[in-house]
């Protein structure tokens, strides 16, 4: 990113969607981010989610965000695209970066952990825009035409009506919380690898102790320890490691954790600490929903009713 005497220009376009590759979507916000702003360098941070997942795309890009090169960030995963649902940009450090979607909350937790927004304006200007046959491709009519006129160095505010920061559409997070001595969380991603990522810090475990736990899930229970390492990982086992972004997530040696323990994105996941059970329990019949143990083929659960983790 460089700055300029009239305020910020950027070199960087870095793009999530849920477009996919199929078809012609993405080479075309591509062509048009070049064709306004030749030299602009297009960085693909994946266009594989879910499609109409907001929440999946929010998690990636808070994920990505502080790896990415400084510039505009472009994220479009957008339902709502042709309702009164409001195109953005939203600015955070002053202008070191500035992030264009749907005002759905698809931005928020990125522009959370950036520190927060300093200004946002909404895309309203027909003068910055390209003239549209239909109002459902803002990815190429709105939002790739703003990218290029901030990296050509056009004010923020010349893009359209200057919004209260306050009023944009907030992201919601799963938060963890303890309950009898465990921790009830919740799956944020499983990767192509199988991991299962959940929203609980490395802290989180430590303050319950003890290196192993008891796994509690829809499909029943496992024990697990914690690993640092895949290859310490006993084979048919699951582990608790922590990932490469910092976060506990359950895993397994050169296998999916996710299809083994029967999780997704979503799901709850209760984790006690357990005395060392001399090696991996294999899944029970244990009836688990929403990370409440009850009643298995042999009698009444053993445990107390945990629900799910919230959101904050």
């Amino acid at each position: 990113m460089a700055d300029d005497d009239a305020g910020h220009s950027y070199d960087t376009v870095s793009f999530l969607s849920d477009y996919g590759h199929a078809d012609e979507f993405v080479g075309v916000v591509h062509s048009v981010i070049h064709q306004l702003a030749p030299g602009t360098t297009v960085i693909d941070i994946t266009h594989g989610i879910p499609p109409y997942d907001v929440r999946a795309a929010g998690l990636t890009l808070a994920r990505s965000v502080q790896y990415l090169s400084p510039g505009v960030i472009v994220a479009v995963v957008d339902p709502g695209v042709g309702t009164h649902r409001r195109p953005i940009a939203v600015e955070v450090g002053d202008g070191r970066a500035v992030f264009i979607g749907p005002d759905n909350g698809v931005l928020a937790p990125a522009v959370g952990m950036l520190g927060g927004a300093t200004r946002a304006v909404w895309l309203n200007d027909p003068e910055h825009q390209l003239p549209a046959h239909g109002p459902l491709f803002d990815g190429r009519d709105v939002f790739a035409p703003a990218a290029a006129h901030l990296c050509n160095g056009v004010p923020l505010e010349e893009l359209g009506e200057v919004v209260d920061t306050a009023t944009l559409f907030p992201g919601v997070l799963p938060i963890t919380r303890e309950e009898d001595g465990g921790l009830i969380a919740e799956v944020l991603w499983v990767d192509r690898y199988g991991n299962a990522q959940l929203n609980v810090d490395p802290e989180e475990l430590d303050g319950l102790g003890g290196d192993h736990f008891e796994v509690l899930l829809d499909a029943g229970r496992r024990t697990a320890r914690r690993a640092v390492a895949f290859d310490e990982i006993g084979i048919g086992a699951v582990a608790l490691v922590v990932d490469s972004y910092g976060l506990i997530a359950l895993a397994a040696r050169q296998a999916s954790a996710a299809e083994d323990l029967g999780v997704g994105p979503g799901d709850a996941v209760t984790l006690r600490p357990i005395d060392d059970p001399g090696g991996d329990a294999p899944v029970t019949a244990v009836t688990v929903q929403f990370g409440r143990r009850g009643a298995g083929p042999d009698g009444p659960g053993d445990g107390p009713d945990d629900g799910p983790g919230g959101a904050g």
